[in-house]
């Protein structure tokens, strides 16, 4: 159960979603501050100076728009080391995989027949 959970977690497209996710989500930040620190002030001075989430004159919060999109590309470059490091380990697993030669019928009996041989040379010695 432990291995299929493992193949399971290590599939590309499950990967591909928890990246989805959290890059949406740290995104969403970003649109989030978009509208509450910048559309929404604009448009609270166009219609008089108000500002719909307490009623009062706020000024534009381009700073903390600025820090969320900060916040969104240290998320993302994260993200983006640790998907490298992974893919760097993945593909290294599968080359050492890949590099272990699988005999051939011929090479497996010569195998057999070798190690037969040395058991029959301990055997009589």
């Amino acid at each position: 159960m432990i291995k299929e959970f493992k193949e399971f977690a290590m599939r590309g497209n499950v990967i591909d979603l928890a990246i989805g996710v959290i890059l949406g989500a740290a995104f969403g930040k970003i649109v989030t501050s978009l509208v509450n620190d910048i559309i929404m002030p604009l448009i609270g001075l166009l219609l008089g100076g108000i500002d719909f989430s307490n009623l009062s004159f706020k000024v534009l919060k381009y700073g903390m728009f600025i820090q969320t999109i900060v916040d969104f590309l240290i998320v993302a470059f994260s993200i983006f080391l640790f998907i490298k490091l992974f893919n760097k380990l993945y593909t290294r697993k599968k080359k050492v995989e890949e590099a272990s030669p699988s005999l051939t019928k011929e090479e497996e009996l010569l195998t057999e027949i070798r190690d037969l041989l040395k058991a029959n040379q301990r055997e009589t010695m």
